[in-house]
C-alpha cells in the first residue's frame, strides 16, 4: 500500500527556537517514538526502518511505531493486524518494559537535574516549570535546548519540547515540534499560534465532540473562541463549554505539580484466544505476579492489598481484592493471594484478560517486614532480590520463576505499560 502524507506539520519560524520566550517558563518534553527508540538503541541496524513495538497476535495492539512506519498510517493503539496490512514490511518487536522503565528513569532524572518541578504524565513525557532555573541555566528556550542535547548525548534518545506560558500551550507546542524539534509559543503570539489549529487540538475534544462542533460550523480553535458560550453549552454541556472556551483563548492557570507517589502497581495480559485452561491461567497469573513483585522492589515500595482483575469472554469485568496484615513485595506471596482470589471466584466462562495489582503502597525503607508464622528468615524475597540483580545485568528474560521455565513466555504478552502504574490523579491531557 502506498504511503500517506509525510509525518508532522510544517514548522512556522514565528514559533521556532529563536522566538521570544520571555514568560514561557512551562516546558512539555515528549520523547519521540519512545519504545521504538529504546529498541533501536539496542539494535542500531533497525534505524531508518519501519519498526513497530507490540501488535503481535490476533489481538495485539501497537504500543509504539517508528516514524518510518507512521508514514504508512501505522499508529499507537492500532490493532496489530491492521498495522501489518498497512505496512507488511514492518519489523514487529515484543515490548521490553524493563528497558523502557530504565530509560524513563534516566530521562526523568535529567529533567530533575534542571528543576524539582517535574510532573510526569507517562513513561515518556513530562511537564517542567523552569521559572526558578533561569537565573542559573538561562532562558527557557536555552534550557529546553540543553535538555534535548543532554538526552541525546547521554541516552542516545530524541526528545521534542514545547516552551510556552502554560501547560496546555506547551503540550500543543511539543506535538507540533515532532519529530526531533522545539516549539516556542511567545506570550504575545498565543492566539496566532492557537486559533488556526483544528478543534480537536483542544484538550477534552475527542472524535464525538469534534464532530458536534463541526456540525455547528466550528472547525478551528478560533471558531470556538468566537462562538457564543451558549452555543457551546447546547452542544457539549455546561462544564465542557466553559472549559473549552477558556482554552480557546489560551487561558490555562494550572501549575506543574511534582510527581506524586503511586497508589498501585500492577500488570495484566490479554490472551490471543479466550481461555479456560486452569493451568494456563495459573501460569499466567504467576508470570504477572513476578512482574509486579519486581516493579514493587524497583520502586522501593511494598503493599498490603492484592487485587485480581478478570475479564470474561463477554467483556464482563470482575475485580476482587484482599488486604493482608503484612506489607509485601514478594511475587510468590502476591501470586498465592491472587490465585486464592481466582479460585474463590471460580469463573465459569472463558477468560479474555487477567491481571493482578498491589495497592495501599508504602515506602519499603520505612516499613518493617514481620515474618509470618513458620516463614524462614531467608526465603522467597531474598531469592527474588537475587533474581533482580541478575536481571539488571543480563536482562529479565534469562531469569524467572521455575514454574515458568521451559514454557511459552507468557510475560511477553503483557498489556501496554500505561495500564500497569496508576498515578494519584489522571493527567489533564494525553497524547
Amino acid at each position: 500500500m502506498g504511503r500517506s502524507h509525510a509525518v508532522g506539520p510544517g514548522r512556522d519560524p514565528r514559533f521556532g527556537p529563536d522566538a521570544d520566550d520571555a514568560g514561557c517558563t512551562i516546558l512539555h518534553a515528549d520523547m519521540d517514538s519512545f519504545f521504538v527508540s529504546v529498541e533501536v538503541r539496542k539494535r542500531p541496524e533497525l534505524r531508518g526502518r519501519p519498526v513497530v513495538v507490540g501488535g503481535a497476535g490476533p489481538r495485539g495492539v501497537v504500543s509504539s511505531a517508528s516514524y518510518e512506519a507512521r508514514e504508512y498510517g501505522v499508529r499507537s493503539a492500532m490493532p496489530g493486524m491492521r498495522a501489518r496490512a498497512l505496512c507488511p514490511q514492518a519489523i514487529f518487536l515484543p515490548p521490553d518494559f524493563a528497558a523502557y522503565g530504565e530509560a524513563s528513569r534516566a530521562v526523568m532524572q535529567i529533567f530533575r537535574d534542571v528543576t524539582p518541578l517535574v510532573e510526569p504524565l507517562s513513561l515518556d513525557e513530562a511537564f517542567l516549570d523552569v521559572a526558578g532555573a533561569q537565573r542559573l541555566l538561562g532562558r527557557p528556550a536555552v534550557i529546553a535546548r540543553d535538555i534535548r542535547s543532554r538526552i541525546l548525548a547521554e541516552e542516545r534518545l530524541v526528545c521534542s519540547i514545547g516552551v510556552a506560558p502554560s501547560k496546555f500551550l506547551a503540550k500543543l507546542g511539543s506535538t507540533r515540534a515532532k519529530p526531533d524539534g522545539m516549539t516556542v509559543v511567545p506570550v504575545g503570539q498565543t492566539l496566532d499560534f492557537l486559533h488556526p489549529l483544528p478543534v480537536d487540538a483542544l484538550w477534552g475534544v475527542g472524535e464525538r465532540a469534534a464532530e458536534s462542533l463541526r456540525r455547528l460550523g466550528l472547525s478551528t480553535v478560533g471558531d470556538v473562541a468566537q462562538a457564543p458560550v451558549s452555543m457551546l453549552r447546547g452542544a457539549l454541556g455546561e462544564a465542557s463549554a466553559t472549559h473549552l472556551h477558556e482554552l480557546s483563548w489560551g487561558r490555562d492557570p494550572r501549575r506543574v505539580e511534582p510527581e506524586q507517589a503511586e497508589k498501585s502497581i500492577g500488570a495484566e495480559m490479554t490472551f490471543d484466544i479466550d481461555v479456560s485452561d486452569r493451568e494456563l491461567l495459573r501460569r499466567s497469573l504467576l508470570g504477572l505476579a513476578e512482574k509486579v513483585g519486581a516493579r514493587l522492589r524497583a520502586s522501593g515500595v511494598v503493599g498490603r492489598t492484592i487485587a485480581l482483575k478478570v475479564r470474561l469472554a463477554d467483556f464482563k469485568t470482575v475485580n476482587r481484592s484482599r488486604t493482608v496484615a503484612v506489607n509485601t513485595d514478594v511475587a510468590r506471596e502476591i501470586f498465592e493471594i491472587s490465585w486464592g482470589l481466582f479460585t474463590a471466584l471460580g469463573p465459569a466462562d472463558k477468560i479474555r484478560l487477567i491481571g493482578v495489582r498491589v495497592e495501599s503502597l508504602a515506602p519499603a525503607a520505612t516499613t518493617s517486614r514481620q515474618l509470618t508464622l513458620g516463614e524462614p528468615e531467608r526465603g522467597w524475597r531474598e531469592a527474588e532480590a537475587a533474581a533482580d540483580a541478575v536481571a539488571a545485568r543480563f536482562g529479565r528474560s534469562v531469569v524467572g520463576l521455575g514454574s515458568l521455565m521451559g514454557r511459552r513466555d507468557l510475560r511477553r504478552t503483557e498489556n501496554h505499560p500505561h495500564s500497569a502504574v496508576v498515578p494519584l490523579s489522571d493527567p489533564p491531557g494525553h497524547s
